[in-house]
């Protein structure tokens, strides 16, 4: 069984002028960033991969998890099929990950492999999702939503 937690990054700020990339996290998303990461601690996850924009980046640290963060180019702007491929590229020695990237790819890849209609994932929601199979063999609807959580 392997479990995988879809983090959306925090709140983001918007600066006139400044690159997409480059835009931070609020006061309120770096709360939202801490508090999902002491609800996630729990799960013991092994690996945190994440975009590398600086508000994906910045929630990834907030999480605050006692786990190696990998930075995935990739994953900025990706569809959820473009995430489902990374993720069977996933150490299959890793058991727990955690993928923090943006919207709509994360919340599209969370209704994938789960097969629900949860319409909403604002910035700083995470789900916990269940996979029956190795990382290599994930498919959409596989998963079982174990949790969600909206700030």
């Amino acid at each position: 069984m392997k479990t995988l937690i879809v983090v959306r990054h925090a709140k983001a700020v918007h600066v006139a002028g400044l690159a997409d990339r480059e835009r931070g996290l609020t006061a309120r998303g770096e709360r939202n960033a801490r508090e999902a990461g002491d609800l996630i601690r729990p799960l013991e996850p092994e690996l945190v991969v994440s975009s590398p924009a600086v508000r994906t980046r910045r929630t990834a640290e907030l999480l605050g998890l006692d786990a190696p963060i990998e930075y995935e180019g990739g994953i900025y702007e990706a569809y959820s099929d473009e995430l489902l491929e990374l993720l069977r590229r996933a150490d299959p020695e890793v058991d727990t990950l955690v993928l923090v990237g943006h919207n709509p790819g994360v919340h599209e890849l969370v209704l994938s492999l789960t097969g629900t209609q949860d319409d909403r994932f604002p910035p700083g929601a995470f789900a916990v999702i269940e996979l029956p199979a190795p990382w290599e063999e994930v498919v959409p609807g596989a998963g079982r939503l174990v949790r969600t959580h909206h700030p």
